[in-house]
């Protein structure tokens, strides 16, 4: 009987994975495709879409700019992430609980909306569409994770090595530094992961603050089909799930992301 429900629990597990997996497979099949148009299965095998991006510099330069800002993003709602949850995690103040309910309920706020706010926002304060707009827009986005990964590991965190390097003379900083920091390494390692997948795939928002002249890679991608149906966006599908699939390895490799999600304890 346990074979049996083993059995019927693995197969379970590969159908959902392949499910999963399934539009991921056809995207990197259709950018090999030697037809100028997408098509599943392809026809025939060829790298030519994927040297054909090479003279595209506009998918280039959305590239680079998605990448610069979603790794600024990452740095910048990891150090936020870290002083926000810190303080309403341990030092009460006036309208702490409301704080702490606005980074819970920025998850629930559609990013259409937050894109149409943002917008407005931008035009009354006359801010015009730069890579720093872009990335004021994102850490909206961002950093309400960072927040809660924090406050996670603030919550499972065991204050006695605190105390303890305390009582032995450490100072403030020091024990922040050499005790605390460490100890919450995984959650911001895990909230810097979120906001640069999060900045870099971002779509909604980035279309209500971006430019014809700056336009992050999903807003190109975005603009692009409308007129055009080639194995290019197949090809730069099949580059941005390569880059994220980058992104765990080494994320894998650093902390490792069993334990990046509390479900494998430290040795």
């Amino acid at each position: 009987m346990n074979r049996t429900a083993r059995a019927l629990g693995a197969g379970f597990a590969t159908l959902v994975a392949l499910f999963l997996l399934a539009p991921v497979l056809v995207t990197v099949a259709s950018s090999l495709t030697t037809t100028s148009y997408v098509s599943f299965p392809p026809q025939g095998l060829t790298l030519r879409w994927y040297v054909e991006l090479l003279h595209r510099p506009e998918f280039l330069s959305s590239f680079a700019l998605s990448l610069g800002v979603a790794a600024a993003a990452a740095v910048v709602s990891a150090l936020l992430g870290l002083g926000a949850g810190l303080a309403i995690h341990r030092y009460p103040f006036p309208g702490r609980s409301v704080l702490d309910n606005l980074f819970s309920s920025a998850f629930a706020v559609p990013t259409i909306v937050l894109g149409i706010g943002l917008l407005q926002w931008f035009a009354q304060l006359g801010l015009a569409a730069s890579p720093v707009t872009l990335l004021l827009a994102h850490l909206m986005l961002t950093v309400p994770y960072t927040v809660r990964l924090v406050l996670a590991g603030l919550a499972g965190l065991d204050r006695s090595a605190e105390r303890a390097a305390a009582g032995l003379g450490a100072s403030p900083p020091k024990v922040f530094w050499h005790v605390t920091l460490p100890a919450l390494r995984g959650s911001l390692i895990a909230g810097a992961f979120f906001a640069l997948i999060t900045s870099f795939d971002d779509l909604t928002v980035a279309l209500f603050v971006v430019t014809t002249d700056m336009q992050t890679l999903p807003v190109r991608i975005f603009n692009y089909l409308q007129y055009n149906y080639d194995p290019t966006v197949t090809a730069v599908g099949t580059l941005m799930v390569l880059f994220a699939a980058v992104a765990v390895v080494i994320i894998e490799r650093v902390v490792g992301v069993a334990r990046l999600f509390g479900t494998e304890s430290d040795r």
